[in-house]
């Protein structure tokens, strides 16, 4: 179990105040000490703090000095095999050796769970003068690989690759199961060393597959021959390997597990490569960490106006008057990387530490990257007057029916609907349920239903959430609430009651158009 954090943010920065102060006293009065701590110590640093694409970089020193491995994971967002291997050896500690570790490059696409929001991450290492997130993150990663001895970057790819063509989920084409590597060896201009980037992933192939009892699920070394005429991966020139080999000169190497293994075997085999390139490079680990408990929010710290910040746990509701300012400065769970806050209908996908003002009752989901573990909901004071009330938190969820709205996507474009709005659409419109938002209780528990349409044909439990409907195709006419194909209704049940309604108006599209 973690040790419970300091609550108040500015205690905990004169905390470190005093840490560090203790620190040059102790380094005085014991050198010997002092020094071991030193040689032992990590560095967590933070860019683009506060932001929906925060990186955080942790530097981890051995007692002995020795080379330095590059760990990136979560550089395209949808691959969690390899953000969260990267996350267990943010704690580890060394005998020998150093690491860098970026467990996750790419926050903002690990949030949403796609594989990229502007461009593509890993076609962001050529010359670039596109300005964006990415861009900003792919500076800072360039200049840790001038700092290290070799990278991998941890990807899950599809199907199994292998050389020769064994079917249409084995082939050459595949990325799955391999070690990639841009060259079979690479001659440095400047300096005439010799990296053998084959021989040093088929030994780490070898030694990985010690640990592999299927023999279909094996490591081989893929080499994309990237610079040759010939090359069916061209577009791997652009990509964190190149640029490290081709630029920095030093053996980058992308670790792909099949994207359809369970998600610990992925995050098992990614280790087992990362194990093996650390022996192959001298680093030698102390104590490595693994958690692979599920993801769960215990409580949120929040401020109200700025005044002393208090703890809501999981489930809890909290009171506030309309226009209250509210910021959430942390997050307690049984994890403590990966971690947004998003108040629904506000801010961003992440608004940990903003200072958002609220108008109406709502939800804040925390996620561990895409996941969600929690929720607190915040409900507005009932005061007639219009006076401010005192600031209060509950075990009991707010019974409002109204409070309870839904977001939704017309053609894409997302938007909040009050509990019994009505919503004019044209046939041909597409329209998805994407969640409501309440303080009823966990969303999760209520069944959402477009009457008239099935989302899960094979499986009809009436839950229409995430589902993409195109008003002219697949709405069935004699199930709107006129039997004329005009209008119809999304009804929302917990526990069998029904507690909400969204109807939709259809109408004919402008012959005009």
């Amino acid at each position: 179990m973690y040790l419970q954090k300091i609550k108040n943010t500015l205690f905990y920065k004169y905390c470190s105040i005093i840490s560090s102060v203790l620190f040059i006293i102790l380094s005085f009065i014991l050198p010997d000490s002092a020094h071991a701590t030193h040689a032992k110590k990590r560095i967590h640093s933070i860019f683009f703090e506060d932001t929906d694409y925060e990186l955080n970089v942790y530097r981890i020193y051995g007692k002995e000095p020795g080379n330095t491995l590059l760990l990136i994971g979560g550089i395209q967002g949808n691959e969690p095999g390899g953000f969260l291997s990267a996350d267990h050896y943010a704690d580890i500690s060394l005998a020998k050796g150093n690491l860098i570790v970026v467990p996750r490059a790419n926050f903002q696409s690990i949030v949403l769970n796609r594989r990229k929001i502007n461009e593509d991450m890993n076609r962001k290492f050529a010359d670039d003068y596109k300005s964006n997130y990415e861009t900003k993150i792919v500076t800072i990663l360039k200049k840790l690989m001038a700092e290290s001895n070799c990278l991998l970057n941890l990807h899950d790819g599809s199907g199994f690759f292998s050389e020769k063509w064994e079917g249409p989920d084995r082939n050459p084409k595949k990325y799955g199961q391999s070690i990639i590597a841009d060259c079979e060896s690479y001659v440095n201009p400047e300096t005439g060393k010799v990296l053998k980037l084959g021989d040093m992933a088929r030994s780490v192939c070898e030694q990985i597959n010690k640990h592999i009892e299927n023999p279909q699920y094996r490591f081989r070394f893929n080499n994309h021959k990237t610079v040759e005429k010939s090359s069916p991966h061209k577009e791997q020139r652009k990509s964190a390997t190149f640029y490290a080999l081709y630029t920095c000169g030093i053996p980058a190497f992308g670790i792909e597990t099949n994207k359809l293994l369970q998600l610990e075997l992925k995050v098992r085999h990614h280790n087992l490569a990362i194990n093996a390139f650390m022996e192959l490079f001298g680093i030698v680990p102390e104590t490595p960490g693994i958690n692979l408990d599920d993801p769960e929010l215990k409580y949120l710290i929040i401020s109200v106006n700025n005044a002393l910040p208090i703890a809501v746990k999981n489930q809890q509701t909290l009171y506030v008057n309309s226009g209250d300012s509210v910021t959430v400065s942390h997050i307690e769970s049984n994890y403590e990387r990966g971690l947004s806050a998003d108040i629904i209908d506000y801010g961003t996908i992440n608004d940990i530490r903003k200072e958002i003002k609220i108008k109406g009752p709502t939800r804040i989901i925390v996620r561990k990257d895409y996941y969600p573990c929690g929720s607190v909901y915040l409900a507005l004071n009932d005061s007639r007057d219009g006076s401010s009330q005192e600031i209060s938190v509950s075990d009991a969820p707010a019974v409002s029916s109204s409070f309870l709205s839904y977001k939704v996507k017309i053609n894409n474009n997302e938007q909040i609907c009050q509990n019994y709005d009505r919503l004019k659409l044209i046939i041909g419109d597409t329209f998805e349920i994407v969640d409501v938002i309440t303080g009823m209780g966990d969303p999760s528990d209520m069944v959402v239903n477009l009457k008239g349409y099935v989302g899960n044909k094979q499986n009809n439990t009436g839950e229409d959430r995430g589902y993409i409907v195109n008003t002219a195709e697949d709405l069935w006419k004699r199930y709107s609430m006129d039997k004329k194909g005009r209008t119809y209704q999304v009804v929302v049940t917990c526990e069998d009651k029904t507690v909400g309604k969204l109807f939709i108006d259809l109408e004919q599209p402008d012959s005009n158009n």
